[in-house]
């Protein structure tokens, strides 16, 4: 395994070993993929996680407005070899939804609108089991909307999100799920020139590792233990050794050094000592 080495800003290095700060629990075992499909390398690690063809998935596809959500999902991973794949687009039913995910191998949050998902499982009062099935060891993933609930903070999409310029509180946050703890996720990384979006999100929380996803590309979580699966890159920002600079709203933000890491396929770190 290589090891990293720490950089400024203006040099990224490949890395082998990102650093302390992500922090998923101990069993935790996640797989986040930056959307734009999802290749079979990818579900195939995913069930690797579970119980490879005695698999059991559980779809939570509330990011979703169509009528048909969820259903290419489950049938995805059915095609994949699953045992079973059970689309969940209705939690009316809170028993049978609690029941379903206790019985969960692996629980999976398709793409869409993040807050929407956030707002569904709220209402539903699942978002403390799907929590609670994750740290038990559940494997939980997802893709593009999916991604980015993973983090505490969640970037929402919303507000101005400016591709040409790093300001103080442009990028919107909620709530997320927190299943991956020091991180802010972002998807569709490179595909979508987000960049600038994630750093300044990073400034806002420099307590926070930035993760961004490029599209059909996963970072999928072991433990204390990151590989990157799939066909892109994963891309890493790290402020909390920084100097950042104090900045009103829509101010241009000023830090530095800051760390940036990049990771391709094949590539494996250590998210925490």
């Amino acid at each position: 395994m290589q090891r990293i080495l720490s950089v400024v800003l203006s040099c990224v290095t490949l890395c082998a070993c990102v650093s302390s700060g992500l922090r998923p629990a101990a069993h935790s075992r996640l797989v986040i993929v930056g959307g734009g499909g999802t290749p079979v390398a990818i579900l195939r690690r995913a069930l690797e996680l579970a119980r490879g063809a005695d698999t059991r998935v559980v779809v939570l596809p509330q990011a979703s407005l169509r009528a048909d959500r969820g259903e290419e999902s489950a049938q995805m991973w059915r095609d994949a070899g699953a045992r079973e794949a059970v689309n969940l687009a209705d939690l009316t039913d809170a028993e049978r939804a609690r029941g379903l995910l206790w019985g969960a191998d692996l629980i999976w949050f398709g793409g869409g609108d993040q807050s929407l998902l956030m707002r569904d499982l709220r209402a539903a009062g699942l978002l403390d089991l799907v929590r609670a099935r994750a740290a038990a060891g559940v494997v939980c993933g997802g893709t593009s909307a999916g991604a980015a609930v993973m983090s505490r903070v969640m970037i929402t999409g919303e507000g101005e999100d400016e591709l040409v310029r790093i300001s103080a509180n442009v990028t919107a946050t909620d709530e997320g799920l927190g299943l991956l703890e020091g991180a802010i996720v972002d998807q569709h990384f490179l595909a979508r020139q987000r960049t600038n979006r994630l750093m300044a999100a990073v400034l806002d929380h420099p307590e926070l590792v930035g993760v961004g996803i490029d599209e059909r590309t996963a970072l999928v979580v072991q433990g204390a233990r990151g590989e990157v699966v799939g066909e892109g890159q994963v891309v890493f920002f790290d402020a909390r050794r920084a100097r950042v600079e104090r900045a009103e709203d829509e101010q241009r933000a000023a830090a530095g050094p800051l760390r940036v890491h990049v990771l391709r396929a094949g590539m494996t770190c250590e998210l925490w000592p």
